[in-house]
């Protein structure tokens, strides 16, 4: 855990004269889930497209497993780390097996055609996420927690050492966030993929990874362990203008967090 899968250093963004992210600085191990939390508005988003050159007006240093950003086509940078996008309702006229296959493009060149590694791929990809039994339905009949594990599913089809996830159980009925949470999580300690998300969910999302990142105004307030930010509750607060109730769960004892009502 040593290697650096990500590494970034007084990131800003500035987006129609406003700043959205200021000097934002932290490093991510090989192998480590990272959190990113913070309330509405705080850069989070924002801070996780930067990370795969998605949006202009980004400044600072970002290095992926050590190697400049800049330096990488948007190709190489899909072989090392692959997106999930928050859940929404486009349509998307393909079987599901046709859209993990065009997650196989960075492995491709523009006229080569798809070859039996593409398919192997996607195949162990289907698989390892439960999704083998959607291969030939539609995309757009798929329930939402189905489409997003599909979405999973392709981003795991790449292949890639970083999967990124902008709020994955967003729009998720309760079975759905369980078995989506469970899926990433499998992936990570199994397969030691580094995964950073961006989540609203304290207790499923933030405090059982391996480390979190706080965002608030733009601005990097807590970067630790669960364990760390668990024991400064004024941190925590801090973060969201709201005090919590800090409860063990009955059955694993687990700490769990919950806004205290009636607040001012």
């Amino acid at each position: 855990m040593s290697n650096r899968a990500f590494q970034i250093e007084d990131l800003s963004v500035t987006a129609g004269g406003a700043v959205i992210l200021r000097n934002v600085t932290f490093d991510v191990a090989e192998g480590e889930s990272l959190a990113i939390i913070g309330p509405n508005g705080a850069g989070k988003t924002t801070l996780l497209r930067s990370l795969m050159r998605m949006i202009p007006g980004v400044s600072g240093g970002i290095r992926v497993f050590g190697r400049p950003l800049a330096a990488c086509s948007q190709r190489e940078l899909a072989r090392m780390v692959s997106y999930v996008p928050q859940a929404e309702g486009r349509s998307l006229p393909f079987t599901v097996r046709e859209f993990m296959l065009m997650a196989r493009y960075p492995h491709m060149s523009p006229f080569s055609h798809l070859t039996a590694r593409d398919n192997e791929a996607v195949d162990h990809a289907m698989e390892r996420t439960g999704v083998t039994a959607f291969a030939h339905r539609s995309m757009d009949t798929l329930s939402g927690g189905e489409r997003q594990k599909v979405f999973v599913a392709a981003a795991l089809a790449q292949e890639p050492r970083a999967m990124l996830l902008d709020e994955p159980t967003t729009f998720l009925d309760y079975r759905h966030q369980v078995e989506l949470l469970e899926l990433v999580e499998r992936l990570h300690r199994e397969g030691g993929l580094t995964v950073i998300s961006v989540t609203h969910d304290l207790n499923q999302g933030a405090l059982a990874g391996d480390r979190v990142l706080a965002l608030r105004q733009g601005q990097t307030t807590f970067h630790g362990t669960p364990k760390e930010l668990l024991a400064h509750p004024e941190i925590l607060s801090g973060i969201y203008d709201t005090e919590f109730d800090y409860i063990t769960h009955p059955h694993t004892g687990a700490t769990i967090v919950v806004p205290v009502k009636g607040q001012p």
